[in-house]
């Protein structure tokens, strides 16, 4: 529990206010209470609360009325439902709209406090986590945005410029290229660094919730729609927001986002009022929207719309420069996550490291360290604790070949062949990657002695 916290109890009984306001302060908590919908109204007004005690029946006035309410004021926060034994069936509705809890009556002390510290404690660890993930992502940022690569150098340059404006920017890059940490840093650099950051990752979203999501939606405009909700455009006002993956978006999400870009307006789903919305929008994608626009799958007045400034992420195997020091840095922030010491990549480890394609970009390599942080038994990590294989030495010095260099052909093939089998899930999986049959694989392998 956090030694100071808020409640609100809304109830017509003195009696129960009373009680629940000594038993609540007995744990540490400030406490308010009213006594009708429109004193708990005023009272979510005026301050912030961790948990609301509110009762089912306010008199002649239904709890399940201002229920939304509470909600909507004050998002995330934790009611718990006051009922009576005989109105089970009503608390079970309440949950349906958003209650976390219930406290039947009569209640005994140590159940007010219990259901307080159930709620204040999952809000404090969500609260843990965000903060955790946000210095992770972070320090990340402060780290991918550090490097020695000429070719990276200059594109941050331009993406800074970026920045500095209030245009809507595409994001463009394979999978796990940093689109996300860049969007962060793009909202770092721009005129609005302390507004809100809101993300939306569409493809996580089904078809019928994704305008919804993104625009908030009417009581009964659907099934489901139990109460009024906002959009995450509503959420991100004065901000950032970032649409992830956006190639994703719905038909329906497609239009309305081309009149929010034309105009700034919106209207929420089931509603004709019209809403206005001052947001910076950041979209990201890794497919060709082209193709997309081609087989009428994406709008293409919406990809005109958000291809004012488009930038595209290099790939981490074109800023090679930045691969050692990279895994270096997760692996100092994963160390002080699992709570090790005096980790170290050994010297073969970070040959294979720096001479690995990772295909996967920053995500792959910063999952294979913290996959090696948590699981390898020594201070000492090597290539296999990362998943890849050791690169070929001859007299204790590491193989040289690479693209480009004084080598034969059959001495870069030879290579190629042996790093694709070393990291691929299985031999036809390599077969597919080498772009060849099984059978042809396997005679190379006996050729170059690698069988």
């Amino acid at each position: 529990m956090e030694s100071s916290w808020s409640a609100l109890v809304i109830d017509d009984d003195p009696g129960v206010r009373q009680s629940i306001r000594l038993c609540l302060e007995a744990d540490g908590a400030r406490v308010q209470h009213a006594a009708t919908s429109a004193g708990g109204t005023d009272a979510l007004e005026r301050a912030r609360f961790d948990v609301v005690f509110l009762d089912l029946w306010l008199g002649a006035e239904s709890g399940l009325t201002l229920l939304p309410e509470v909600l909507r004021r004050q998002p995330g926060i934790g009611v718990i439902v006051i009922t009576a034994f005989a109105s089970y069936e009503t608390a079970v509705e309440a949950m349906k709209l958003g209650a976390v809890d219930y406290l039947p009556k009569p209640f005994t002390p140590e159940q007010v406090r219990t259901a307080a510290r159930r709620v204040v404690t999952a809000n404090v660890l969500k609260r843990r986590l965000s903060e955790l993930q946000d210095r992770l992502v972070a320090s990340e940022g402060v780290s991918s945005f550090e490097t020695s690569s000429p070719a990276f150098a200059a594109f941050l340059q331009t993406a800074a410029r970026a920045a500095a404006s209030d245009a809507s920017v595409l994001l463009r890059g394979e999978s796990g290229t940093g689109k996300t940490v860049l969007a962060r840093w793009i909202r770092r650099q721009s005129r609005r660094p302390d507004g809100p950051f809101v993300t939306v990752h569409c493809p996580l979203l089904s078809n019928e919730l994704m305008s919804s999501t993104l625009f908030g939606h009417k009581k009964g405009s659907f099934t489901g729609a139990v109460t009024d909700a906002v959009g995450k455009a509503e959420e991100a006002e004065g901000g950032t927001l970032f649409l992830d993956e956006v190639a994703d978006l719905t038909a329906d999400a497609q239009a309305r986002l081309l009149r929010f870009l034309n105009d700034r307006t919106y209207e929420r789903v089931g509603e004709a009022k019209e809403r206005r919305a001052d947001v910076r929008l950041i979209a990201a994608t890794n497919r060709s929207l082209e193709d997309d626009v081609r087989t009428g799958r994406f709008r293409e007045d919406l990809f005109f719309r958000l291809n004012v400034i488009s930038l595209t992420v290099p790939p981490l195997r074109d800023r090679r420069e930045d691969v050692l020091p990279m895994a270096r840095h997760y692996l100092s922030c994963f160390e002080r996550l699992q709570g090790r010491q005096h980790l170290a990549f050994s010297p073969r480890c970070e040959q294979a490291v720096t001479a690995h394609t990772w295909p996967g970009n920053l995500r792959e390599l910063r999952n294979a360290v913290e996959r090696a942080v948590i699981l390898c038994p020594s201070s000492v990590i090597e290539p296999s604790d990362l998943g890849l294989a050791p690169l070929a030495v001859s007299e204790g010095v590491a193989s040289p070949i690479a693209l480009g260099a004084d080598v034969s052909l059959e001495d870069v093939e030879r290579e190629h062949l042996a790093r694709v089998v070393a990291r691929a899930a299985s031999f036809e999986a390599a077969a597919r990657v080498l772009g060849i049959d099984a059978t042809t694989l396997q005679r190379k392998r006996k050729k170059y002695g690698l069988a």
